[in-house]
Parts: C-alpha cells; sequence; structure tokens
C-alpha cells in the first residue's frame, strides 16, 4: 500500500501557489500527449508484429492478439518477433517501453534501449532488456528504432546512426520540434515516421496522471486517443495514418512479399474485428486494391508476384497521395480501423461506443 497516495498536503498540486494554478492545465496536457504518442507507436508496432507472423505463416490470425506459441517446425513463434530499438531512457522512453512490452507483447530479447545512462534503467534489465550507450549498433540491428531524445540531442545522434541505418529500418521520431523533412536530411533517411498533435485550448480533464499502460485499459481514455477521434482535446494530424500505411507496404516489400498478398493480409486483418462486431448486419470485408496505393497505371503494370515499391515516407506524409483519396472516399474503412484499435488494447466497441465520423482531408501541417 502507498501510506501516502491519499495525503493532500503530498500531491503535486499542494506546493502550487494560488495564482499559478492556472499553469496546471499543462500537466494534463503533457500526460495526455504521451498516452497518445505511446499508444500510437504500440499500435503500428503490433501491426507489424502481425504482419510479420502473417507472411510466416502465410495467413491473418483472426485476432490482433497473437495466439499461437509455436511454429509448424516446433520453433517458439517468437523466433520471428519484431526487433525494437529505443533510443532515449528517459520518461517517454521507458513509458513506451512499458506500453510495448505489455500490449503487443514483444518478448524482452527483442527491445533494447540505448541512453547516455544505462545505468537508471535497472528495472528493465531485470526483465532481460539490453540497455546500453551505443546508438549506431541498436538501428543496425532494429526493424524499428524509436527516437525519444530531445531537439538538442538529434544532430548528433543522427551523425552517429545514418551509416548504419538499413533502408528498410523504420524511423518512428517523437521529437516534435524537427520536422520530417529536416529529419530526412539529417539521417539521409526515407523511411520516417513523425506524428504530429494538436492540443485545443479546452484540454478535457479526462487524463489523469496514471502509468500509461493504466490508463490504455480504461474505455474512454483508450477511445480518446484513438487516431480519428478529437476527444480529450488533442488530436493526431491525419497523414500519421497514410504514412503508417506506406511504412507497413515497405516493411511487407523488405520481407519481399508479394503485393497481392500484402493486401488480402491488410484486408484481412481490418476486416476481422469489423465484421465480428457487426454480424448481424450486412457488413461487407474490407477490400485493398493497389490502386489504393499507388497510380493505376503502376498498378496495371505491377506482376502479380512483384512486391509494392519501397515508398519515401517523408513525401507520404507532405504531400497528397492515392491513399489519401481512398481515406476521403471510403465509407466502412473508418470504422473497420476504430475496430480494430481498440481491440488491440484488449477493449471491444459496441455499436453505441462507436465513434462518430469526423472528417479525412489532409489537415494542415
Amino acid at each position: 500500500m502507498d501510506l501516502l497516495e491519499d495525503l493532500e498536503t503530498m500531491k503535486f498540486e499542494s506546493g502550487i501557489h494560488e495564482e499559478d494554478q492556472s499553469w496546471l492545465y499543462l500537466l494534463g496536457r503533457s500526460h495526455g500527449l504521451m498516452t497518445k504518442a505511446c499508444a500510437h507507436a504500440t499500435f503500428f508496432c503490433k501491426l507489424l508484429h502481425n504482419l510479420r507472423y502473417a507472411g510466416s505463416l502465410g495467413l491473418i490470425k483472426s485476432s490482433i492478439h497473437p495466439s499461437i506459441h509455436s511454429l509448424s517446425s516446433g520453433q517458439p513463434a517468437y523466433d520471428d518477433a519484431l526487433k525494437v530499438g529505443i533510443i532515449g531512457g528517459g520518461h517517454l522512453g521507458k513509458q513506451l517501453a512499458h506500453t510495448l512490452l505489455q500490449f503487443i507483447p514483444i518478448p524482452a530479447e527483442n527491445l533494447r534501449i540505448s541512453t547516455r545512462r544505462p545505468e537508471t534503467l535497472d528495472e528493465f534489465k531485470k526483465l532481460g532488456i539490453q540497455c546500453f550507450y551505443q546508438n549506431a549498433s541498436l538501428v543496425g540491428w532494429a526493424n524499428v528504432v524509436f527516437l525519444c531524445c530531445l531537439p538538442s540531442q538529434l544532430p548528433n545522434i543522427c551523425v552517429e546512426i545514418q551509416t548504419r541505418l538499413g533502408k528498410d529500418c523504420i524511423v518512428y521520431s517523437f521529437v516534435s520540434a524537427i520536422p520530417v523533412s529536416r529529419l530526412k536530411l539529417l539521417l539521409n533517411h526515407t523511411n520516417i515516421l513523425r506524428p504530429q498533435y494538436q492540443c485545443a485550448e479546452d484540454l478535457a480533464h479526462i487524463w489523469g496522471a496514471s502509468e500509461i499502460t493504466a490508463a490504455l485499459q480504461d474505455p474512454v481514455i483508450l477511445q480518446a486517443t484513438c487516431p480519428y477521434s478529437p476527444a480529450g482535446g488533442i488530436s493526431l494530424n491525419i497523414k500519421w495514418l497514410e504514412g503508417m500505411f506506406y511504412a507497413l507496404l515497405n516493411f511487407c516489400t523488405a520481407k519481399d512479399m508479394p503485393h497481392p498478398q500484402v493486401l488480402q493480409h491488410l484486408s484481412e486483418l481490418f476486416s476481422s474485428q469489423h465484421l465480428k462486431a457487426c454480424r448481424e448486419d450486412e457488413a461487407s470485408p474490407l477490400q485493398f486494391q493497389a490502386q489504393d496505393f499507388v497510380s493505376q497505371i503502376y498498378a496495371k503494370n505491377l506482376s502479380q508476384r512483384r512486391p509494392f515499391p519501397l515508398f519515401d515516407l517523408t513525401t507520404v506524409q507532405l504531400k497528397e497521395t492515392p491513399f489519401s483519396q481512398y481515406l476521403s472516399n471510403s465509407t466502412t474503412f473508418q470504422d473497420c480501423f476504430t475496430h480494430l484499435y481498440c481491440d488491440s488494447f484488449g477493449i471491444s466497441l459496441t455499436k453505441e461506443q462507436e465513434q462518430p465520423e469526423v472528417s479525412t482531408g489532409s489537415p494542415s501541417q
């Protein structure tokens, strides 16, 4: 038991002068931003994790929660698990690591953290996670690298890692002060994702101060983190969603997966939970086509055995794409996406809980 938990005098707010009380909303905003950021990064990794199994097994599981513990060869399924690296062992890096471990979940040996002070991460070392200060080594090993560092540290980190980055390694940046176009130059790399968040002035008081892993088990908070949801006063630039999809395509291309197989896996993955929730209705399954992601001319000339090309994710996040048109025209995608997103954190939506439709047009950059 925490004997100090209910003592008002021990809470942070008790030491704030009355004239400074108006600034306390910044605590909620900070926690809300971190909760959303960790949730979106974890959902992205979970999709990669699931697609990795889909490519290995030739089928997609009925649930995003992996239930297979061994392949036909008798080897543990996690032998082929996603390899995730985190650069930065501060508060964000720690919260992200906890969230990834709980909700994907990946084995501890497939998560590594590089930080200037690895001695402060004993809690992760006890779990079997390698913690060190070797940024270049980390990016040479990982499939996905999260940048959880300060803006002032980023230029030096980019110099360290740019020569070790494989073209198929996905760099996911939380450094909000550095735009994706600048990151492309610093890293000499195009496989980069960078979410952009915007806070409303009237921020809702739903975020609390609990640990991220606990917050994401609250249905109200989880729904507020959904990329389509404006609830909670923090919105996500929907271009992140486009970038995420093209990153999934790049991930499959790196595994030399034929594009029809990729489209089938994505269609089944995003339809499964929606169809399960709407089984009493006449819901039709989502079916992606090649022209949803590339031009019609390119799709027409793309042979059945060929994978998709490697896409420049920085361009995807800054300009219109064929998938931009798909998001604007699809009437079922938002429902499919929302059901899969919530189910990936263990919460199934009822019909009444579904998010209201919002515009999918490209917001300002």
